[in-house]
């Protein structure tokens, strides 16, 4: 059985300033980079065989506080990198109103509709990262690995595990540092956990 340990990254200033991220390559603030030392502390309970991460700063270095808790290196992977907003990237989600309204609508009720201007879909996010993860279960079939990812891949991923299609994509909460788990055996993948936060009291 593998079992993927899937964890949100910890927090940027863009996050507290609710623009969109994206390919933009920002790193954790003081708040995100105690959030990763608590989600370390958490995942050294499971002994994890290998850690992979998004490519971005954000990730990379929640990763690679986990792995120095580990003793692993990780493994940067293109394919679980952030969704790409294109011409929404850098704008905070008062100027994304004011300059695509209707379909900023689309994003807020019907985010399956939605191809990003000069960016991708969730569909493309999704076919992506499922395509990745596959691949991941297949070479770890009796292994546990860590995924830092981030909030979009998440939650698109999810949406994918529990058969839903991506209308439900808001329906599902990850929060920085989020960890979630779920165990794939003979081709079914059983989610354990979702959006757990616990480590982060007093953080």
């Amino acid at each position: 059985m593998a079992r993927i340990i899937l964890i949100r990254h910890g927090q940027t200033e863009w996050n507290r300033e609710e623009r969109f991220r994206g390919r933009v390559d920002i790193d954790l603030d003081e708040t995100g980079l105690r959030q990763a030392e608590a989600a370390a502390r958490r995942i050294a309970q499971w002994e994890v065989a290998a850690i992979y991460s998004s490519p971005l700063k954000r990730a990379m270095t929640t990763a690679e506080i986990i792995a120095n808790r580990l003793g692993l290196p990780v493994k940067p992977l293109e394919e679980i990198n952030d969704m790409d907003f294109g011409a929404w990237q850098g704008l905070s989600i008062a100027e994304v109103k004011e300059k695509y309204p209707e379909l900023f609508d689309l994003w807020r009720y019907s985010p399956q509709r939605l191809r990003i201007p000069e960016g991708e879909s969730l569909e493309d996010v999704r076919n992506r990262v499922a395509a990745a993860i596959d691949d991941l279960v297949a070479g770890h079939e009796n292994g546990t690995v860590a995924v830092v990812t981030h909030r979009v891949v998440c939650k698109v991923l999810l949406c994918h595990l529990l058969g839903l299609d991506n209308s439900h994509f808001w329906q599902i909460a990850q929060d920085a540092t989020a960890i979630n788990i779920f165990e794939v055996k003979g081709g079914i993948a059983t989610v354990r956990l979702i959006n757990d936060t616990c480590h982060q009291r007093g953080v």
